[in-house]
């Protein structure tokens, strides 16, 4: 995850901010919270999620056809915000200047992932890699949530890579630490023509242990 911006930290939440606040995690917060607060609650819940997600793949319990699905991007952020904030698990209501219209992303992100599955059992042409890269770029042109989508997105990636790995490969994750500029345009060129190809040579991975 990105770390914070040098004195974003002390900000205080916004008034929308608050009233989005869970009862038990408000009641978790000092008062009044600040967003570096929020962000360290976060981080604890995505950490003991990743893990059990990470270890529900390597024991094959959670398998490729598992992991590329609408329901379970839902409830994976769900997993992640469900106890701090209203809007966990829940698909974005309102308009944004990205993402597809919030109407359409039920149905879009079902049948992206869908499509992306069923391509990728049905041709050779992807690596692990490209394939995990394909699902997080299509689950961020959709923008499914109200906030979350880069935690949300860049786990399903990690899990996705994972379950698709040959078995005498290191269990390997990516390296989200990029520039973000280049990482921006590389999804913006993905956006016209949904080719994994340019991002996947962005973002690297490396093994889980290293």
């Amino acid at each position: 995850m990105t770390p914070l911006e040098p004195g974003y930290g002390e900000t205080p939440l916004d008034w929308d901010e608050l009233a989005a606040l869970l009862p038990d995690a408000r009641d978790a917060l000092p008062d009044p919270p600040t967003k570096a607060d929020v962000y360290d609650l976060e981080q604890a819940v995505q950490t003991a999620v990743t893990e059990d997600l990470v270890d529900s793949v390597l024991d094959g319990t959670a398998g490729v056809t598992d992991v590329v699905t609408d329901h379970f991007l839902r409830d994976l952020h769900a997993q992640l915000y469900r106890d701090i904030w209203t809007w966990g698990g829940r698909l974005r209501r309102h308009e944004l200047n990205l993402g597809v219209a919030p109407e359409q992303i039920a149905t879009a992100l079902r049948s992206s992932l869908d499509g992306i599955l069923y391509r990728w059992q049905h041709t050779s042409d992807w690596t692990a890699h490209q394939l995990g890269i394909a699902v997080h770029a299509e689950t961020v042109r959709i923008h499914p949530f109200a906030d979350g989508n880069g935690r949300s997105t860049r786990l399903l990636a990690d899990l996705t890579l994972l379950a698709a790995q040959r078995a005498d490969e290191p269990p390997s994750t990516y390296d989200w630490d990029v520039d973000k500029s280049q990482y921006i345009d590389a999804l913006r060129r993905y956006d016209q023509h949904r080719d994994p190809t340019e991002l996947a040579t962005t973002i690297l991975s490396r093994p889980i242990d290293a």
